[in-house]
């Protein structure tokens, strides 16, 4: 079995690490040829593809029985989400018709307000013109017949956007409006996007049809951001983040749900850091502890 990683980035790197393992040939596809040169060492082919150039697609054709698309916009606007993941899934629909595709979507297309528990059939009707992007390049893999893995919050090793603004000084306790986090480690992502395409061939195997639907890739525990800034400040010995109003433009939105991860459990799933706290001080943490001292 052959696997093509369209965006061999942070998550993308992992996952193809455990198709690796798991006996599949990988060929992982980043947007610049330095990326591409620092990933040289990697056991896997790596190449610089820009999946929204559909020349540069078709010139890297190849027989795949998956393409899992994880690049990123790099927090880039409307015109770059129609580039990357539009006209890219389009492209590589187009040049890899009989592959089965992996959207990596995100749960910001959930637009509830008000901390109720969504699900894969709650209402995603995404406000900000990004996310009703996400929404048409979903609508467009769903009906070519692929899977849809709606992302929480990425965090892992090195990365964590809450942590740095504790660090920092970015961090703001608002009490009057207080928002619940959805977050996933880097590794758990990794482990589900493996398991979904695993589950679709094992069905197929079966006769029993393909996994066309979609999944929420969340932990356990979704977590108030204000209990979040004081569990780190208690945890690094620092003192509480000021109380006030965030003016800064919140990448996914102003809603405020927890996200289930239930339907994605009942495909195997379990995951390794199920809860934030769990997450923050046996794998996180440790990376950032240069920044600690």
């Amino acid at each position: 079995m052959r696997v093509l990683i369209a965006g061999c980035g942070y998550v993308g790197q992992s996952t193809a690490e455990l198709f690796q393992k798991a006996g599949w040939e990988v060929e992982g596809w980043t947007a610049t040829a330095r990326s591409a040169a620092e990933l040289s060492a990697k056991q896997y082919r790596v190449q610089a593809v820009d999946v929204s150039q559909r020349d540069e697609v078709a010139a890297c054709a190849g027989q795949f029985d998956v393409v899992l698309h994880c690049a990123s916009s790099h927090g880039g606007g409307a015109a770059d989400y129609r580039r990357i993941y539009l006209q890219g899934l389009h492209n590589l629909h187009k040049v890899f018709p009989h592959a089965v595709i992996l959207f990596t979507s995100s749960t910001s297309v959930y637009a509830q307000t008000d901390g109720s528990w969504v699900s894969e059939t709650s209402a995603a009707d995404p406000i900000r013109e990004t996310g009703k992007i996400l929404r048409e390049a979903e609508e467009f893999v769903l009906h070519n017949g692929g899977i849809v893995a709606r992302l929480a919050g990425i965090y892992g090793p090195n990365r964590s956007a809450l942590l740095e603004k504790v660090l920092h000084g970015g961090a703001i306790i608002d009490e009057r409006e207080p928002r619940f986090i959805n977050q996933a480690h880097r590794d758990d992502i990794a482990a589900a996007l493996v398991r979904l395409v695993e589950c679709r061939h094992e069905r197929e195997s079966r006769q029993e049809g393909g996994v066309r639907k979609i999944f929420n890739v969340v932990d356990d525990e979704p977590i108030l951001q204000s209990d979040c800034y004081k569990w780190l400040a208690t945890k690094l010995g620092r003192p509480t983040p000021p109380i006030g109003r965030s003016t800064g433009l919140r990448k996914r939105g102003d809603s405020n749900k927890r996200v289930s991860n239930k339907k994605l459990r009942s495909f195997g799933w379990v995951p390794a850091y199920p809860r934030f706290v769990d997450a923050m001080t046996s794998s996180i943490l440790p990376s950032f502890s240069p920044f600690l001292e």
